[in-house]
């Protein structure tokens, strides 16, 4: 029988992973709220390939597209746009891979893990993806990314190490400021997620070899199951109701939820 905590977790991961709502803050509020340790690094890995499978079977054209890209970019044959749309990915990976690696080294991400600040970055970031939706000319298309775009928008995804600001959020953002249409911004933002989704996958296999873990393997398939309908069903939802409600209902509930964190820490 699969535990609650289990449960809870392999579900908030699949849903909030990609709605800018920050998956990392709700994974640390969880624990705190129930009061109960870690769920053990096998678990993470399985939820995060839910995630990513999730991901790869909504867009299963992008994701056709980006295997050609990568044959062909092993080929050394760069003139295809599917190449170079997988070497644009990459380029936009780099800046998080690397300052992400720079804070597992030095342990910053532990420093990051405090409700009082996603408190605060659960409301301006909220507030930073309500202005940054709204302002400008948004004309811009997936085929009119850029390597000066990509780079840029790698920078914008190194805040999203900050628990509470949300990968998805801030690419979305830098994608709009950057003057993208809201679709391609969204599709931008998901399509960046998977390389990022798999490096902190990766990050997490050093910790395996080092511990023991004692978890099923009925545990662990549940909460890929579950983390995968989840986030498909988040993926369904957020591109369904973009265009009634655009990203309305995320910033109030960031909002709402950064006020209530914040109240629970001052109080």
């Amino acid at each position: 029988m699969i535990s609650l905590h289990i449960f809870l977790i392999s579900i908030l991961q699949g849903l909030t992973e990609f709605l800018p709502i920050s998956s990392s803050a709700h994974l640390i509020i969880l624990p705190t709220v129930l009061a109960v340790k870690d769920q053990g690094i096998i678990l993470d890995i399985s939820v995060h390939l839910g995630s990513l499978c999730a991901l790869l079977t909504f867009f299963r054209e992008d994701t056709v597209s980006l295997i050609r890209g990568s044959i062909n970019l092993v080929k050394l044959d760069l003139r295809s746009k599917e190449t170079k749309l997988v070497m644009k990915l990459i380029t936009a990976s780099i800046p998080v891979l690397l300052m992400g690696l720079f804070f597992k080294i030095n342990d910053i991400d532990d420093l990051l893990r405090s409700i009082e600040i996603i408190g605060w970055t659960m409301i301006f970031f909220g507030i930073f993806l309500y202005f940054t939706d709204r302002l400008g000319k948004k004309e811009k298309k997936i085929l009119d990314w850029t390597y000066k775009d990509s780079i840029l928008m790698g920078v914008f995804q190194v805040l999203a190490l900050i628990p509470g600001v949300s990968r998805s959020g801030i690419t979305i953002s830098g994608s709009r400021i950057l003057g993208y249409k809201r679709y391609d911004a969204i599709r931008l933002s998901m399509l960046m997620s998977i390389p990022t989704i798999m490096a902190s996958g990766a990050l997490l296999i050093p910790g395996l070899m080092q511990g023991s873990y004692v978890v099923s393997f009925f545990e662990i398939l549940v909460s890929f199951l579950l983390s995968f309908f989840a986030a498909f069903l988040a993926l369904v939802v957020l591109l369904k109701y973009l265009y009634l409600f655009q990203f309305t209902p995320y910033i109030i509930y960031r909002i709402a939820l950064g006020f209530l964190l914040l109240w629970f820490v001052y109080s």
